[in-house]
């Protein structure tokens, strides 16, 4: 389970050192895609073949199926972190993720996500008030 926030900082290569607590999961290989709301999600090898698998049972003839896996998948790159804990970001993802120098790296439980600071900071914002003020179970039974 990945929890936690970290800022780490992205290096004129596009690199990134991920947190040191989360190394060992990651250390046999990792996968980084296109998440939702602009951020970067990075999954360990093996949850990343969980989630294909499952995503194999959608049917061909349900567009938006089509269109996640296809945005998913095409943005994806895999990647092993180095000895220093490093990993390479493509172009094309951190433009997605708008992601600059400043980083933020969260713990999603079974994934990291990556954030451009500024659009992590915002998020934040928005939602934690909403957050604290929820009055009725978002998953009903969980709490």
């Amino acid at each position: 389970m990945f929890l936690g926030t970290h800022e780490p900082k992205l290096d004129e290569k596009g690199r990134i050192i991920l947190p040191a607590r989360f190394r060992d999961e990651l250390a046999n290989g990792l996968v980084i895609t296109k998440g939702q709301e602009r951020c970067l999600y990075v999954f360990p090898a093996a949850e990343f073949f969980a989630i294909t698998e499952r995503l194999r049972q959608a049917p061909v003839t349900e567009k938006a199926a089509r269109d996640y896996m296809r945005v998913m998948f095409a943005g994806a790159h895999d990647e092993v972190p180095d000895k220093q804990g490093r990993v390479s970001i493509p172009q094309g993802l951190r433009t997605y993720a708008d992601l600059a120098k400043e980083c933020v790296v969260i713990g999603a439980n079974t994934r990291l996500e990556i954030w451009d600071s500024n659009a992590w900071n915002t998020y934040l914002t928005d939602r934690e008030k909403s957050f604290s003020d929820v009055s009725s179970e978002v998953l009903p039974g969980l709490f």
